[in-house]
């Protein structure tokens, strides 16, 4: 990978559903539902363009998805966003390409107004080095909801502010 160079891509083509699936499932982190809900994301998109308020940015290498991020607007707000997903290909972890992948995200919410951006993630053991991952990209712990996803599996939101191109205090 050494002299390979990774580029971006926003535009989501219909077999983004596959690549997407296949990323997903093998994190083994997520549920069949979860899964669902990511392939969800990427038809909304499909069918209804920048009207669903789903926006992707795909990174490749020599042609191949190695990881992605879902994310929009908020609805009923000025300037927040949501991340819903941010996924790379476990054999491309811990080698900063989603580092790289957040904060290329970061600079499109920012382009597109927004200057808050909010992700959460579940507060079991198995997602410590997520929360960890946020935490070192300037993420900060907003809110705890106990027990939302089952007993025992709280949900965590973070926050981070953003410099915005059209940003007024």
């Amino acid at each position: 990978m050494k002299d390979q160079i990774i580029t971006y891509r926003s535009e989501v083509r219909p077999s983004d559903r596959e690549h997407i699936r296949q990323l997903v499932e093998a994190t083994g982190f997520f549920s069949p539902q979860e899964i669902d809900i990511a392939i969800e994301l990427v038809e909304e998109r499909l069918a209804k363009g920048n009207r669903s308020g789903y926006h992707f940015l795909f990174a490749e290498l020599s042609g191949s998805i190695i990881g992605y991020t879902c994310f929009g607007p908020i609805p009923g707000t000025l300037h927040s966003h949501d991340l819903y997903w941010i996924v790379v290909h476990h054999s491309f972890r811990r080698l900063g390409i989603g580092k790289s992948l957040l904060a290329h995200t970061e600079e499109l919410i920012s382009d597109r107004g927004g200057w808050l951006i909010y992700t959460d993630t579940s507060s079991r053991d198995q997602y410590e080095a997520t929360r960890r991952f946020y935490t070192d990209c300037g993420y900060r712990q907003e809110a705890l909801l106990r027990d939302f996803y089952s007993p025992g599996d709280s949900k965590i939101i973070y926050v981070k502010t953003v410099s915005s191109k059209n940003r007024v205090e």
